[in-house]
């Protein structure tokens, strides 16, 4: 079941966002930055967390659970460090995912070369 609800959960997401491109004039961009604020909001609200226990990585890979992941390592960060966390939680939460990406950008940089169209 747990693979089901993550399927079905994480197709509504792209579900969901695929719409908002076909239907209306919003840009990716702003689809995207869309999904991460979200992912904050429902954080911010408790609401994440259920979603994230029903779905697993349906609710943690897309946008809206890095958005859910800044907003934790806010309030963490927040409770030990005092404001200043405001400014470092986010970040060092979800510096491994942010490394991640840029090594395997880095990778695919020397494995292919671009072209121009």
């Amino acid at each position: 079941m747990n693979f089901l609800f993550a399927f079905l959960i994480g197709g509504a997401v792209c579900a969901v966002g695929q719409l908002l491109l076909d239907f209306t004039k919003l840009t990716p961009a702003r689809i995207l930055t869309g999904y991460v604020v979200a992912g904050v909001l429902l954080e911010g609200t408790g609401l994440f967390a259920p979603l994230r226990e029903l779905a697993g990585a349906g609710a943690t890979v897309p946008l809206c659970g890095f958005g859910s992941l800044l907003a934790r390592g806010v309030r963490e960060a927040v409770g030990t460090d005092g404001l200043s966390g405001i400014l470092t939680g986010g970040l060092t939460a979800c510096a491994a995912g942010i490394t991640a990406a840029i090594l395997a950008a880095l990778l695919a940089s020397f494995i292919f070369s671009s072209k121009e169209k």
